[in-house]
């Protein structure tokens, strides 16, 4: 009989989790946000297929923001500061990347604050709220791996280090970099390990 298991879930399946979380939130907030200018009953979200990698890879990388936060013992609005910022800039970066593809699928050159349609400073509240269902629910409902968990005393370790305040200009970019190295480590080994041959599997069990 086939069981659920105990141990941490793989990259994969975290990815999974989170792309669909993301695209999740994305119907829902659109749906209500056209319905405040149409009153359209059908509430008719929407999303795009690009969503689930932008959406899975940014709550994959928020793993090590969250734990190098609360291992400094931030506070909430610090954080949420946090997550809103590197969110922009995973928004941005993908919207570039998109637009040279001829495939970003919005545009916020109809709101006031906006920096090349890209990003628009109206959805700050948004992305905060974002974030913490991310930090409070998401992440932390999720069980990681040892690897990941180690990032929080590494992180703690950091924080002690006084010379960490003159880098922290490059702490977003150094742990996003960290997190898609060790999401591309995972997979790998994910890959391995499905090639290897299980001696325990018999067709007549």
């Amino acid at each position: 009989m086939a069981t659920v298991s105990d141990g941490p879930l793989s990259a994969l399946f975290r990815l999974y989790v989170y792309a669909l979380h993301g695209c999740l939130c994305e119907v829902a907030f659109t749906a209500v946000y056209d319905w405040c200018s149409t009153r359209d009953q059908r509430l008719p979200g929407h999303s795009s297929m690009w969503a689930l990698p932008m959406y899975g890879s940014a709550i994959f990388c928020m793993e090590a923001l969250r734990a190098w936060l609360l291992a400094q013992s931030r506070s909430l609005p610090v954080r949420l500061a946090v997550y809103t910022l590197f969110i922009y800039m995973w928004e941005f970066s993908w919207g570039v990347g998109l637009s040279l593809l001829g495939a970003c699928p919005w545009d916020y050159s109809a709101h006031r604050y906006n920096l090349g349609g890209l990003v628009t400073l109206d959805y700050a509240p948004a992305w905060a709220v974002a974030g913490l269902i991310a930090e409070q629910h998401v992440i932390k409902n999720t069980k990681l791996s040892p690897e990941v968990k180690l990032n929080v005393c590494s992180a703690m370790v950091t924080a002690e280090d006084p010379s960490w305040e003159r880098q922290r200009g490059d702490v977003l970019v150094g742990l996003a970099v960290r997190s898609l190295w060790r999401l591309l480590e995972e997979l790998g080994q994910e890959v391995c390990t499905c090639h290897l041959p299980n001696p325990q599997i018999s067709l007549l069990d």
